[in-house]
């Protein structure tokens, strides 16, 4: 099974994507595919490549090609939510999250995209409920913990809020500029708990 050829082609296009040359990565995976239309990983991560150079209806043949074989492959189906996202089809997405998280409810991350979905439905509760979940496992969760301030400031709990991105801040400084160009905060421009958190 563990061909060492098709792993050095691999490992090259793995290489060749984490250093964002994605049209040659996917030469790679093409190799490989070439002689083995169904390689899972060949067939994911030219979907994930394909992705990040915006080519989404390229990336969802990929995935829907490797979960013919593979239907419960969750790499798989989170890079295809994380697709359904990025194009705004929200449904289809939360709809996949939500087959995953039937059979793997603490998995983590569907949950994180679930809850990203949802803030982006206006669904802020329904979010929150999904950010508690994680943060029962891991408290400190940075993005977690930024992404449920957020629906706090949109159900306007600003204490709740503030206080949960004073948390996220803690966890770094990267939550800061975060906030600052956040949409969620617009309305709390002005308020001098916000604007000392974030200068």
């Amino acid at each position: 099974m563990n061909d060492p050829k098709i792993n050095s082609i691999l490992d090259e296009g793995n290489r060749l994507f984490l250093k964002g040359k994605y049209a040659e990565a996917i030469s790679y995976y093409d190799k490989i595919l070439d002689e083995n239309p169904h390689h899972l990983s060949s067939l994911n991560n030219k979907g994930y490549a394909l992705s990040k150079i915006k080519d989404f209806e390229n990336a969802m043949k990929c995935y829907d090609l490797a979960l013919e074989n593979h239907p419960e492959d969750l790499s798989v189906l989170v890079n295809k939510i994380s697709s359904f996202r990025k194009q705004g089809n929200l449904t289809e997405g939360l709809s996949l999250c939500d087959k995953i998280l039937e059979s793997n409810p603490k998995y983590n991350i569907a949950l994180y995209h679930k809850e990203r979905i949802l803030f982006s439905m206006n669904r802020f509760d329904d979010s929150i409920v999904c950010c508690d979940v994680i943060l029962n496992d891991y408290p400190e969760n940075g993005d977690v913990l930024f992404d449920k301030s957020c629906n706090l400031a949109m159900l306007s709990k600003i204490e709740d809020s503030l206080s949960l991105l004073e948390k996220s801040i803690s966890q770094g400084i990267q939550y800061k500029v975060k906030a600052k160009k956040s949409k969620s905060f617009e309305k709390l421009v002005d308020n001098p708990k916000f604007q000392k958190l974030v200068s």
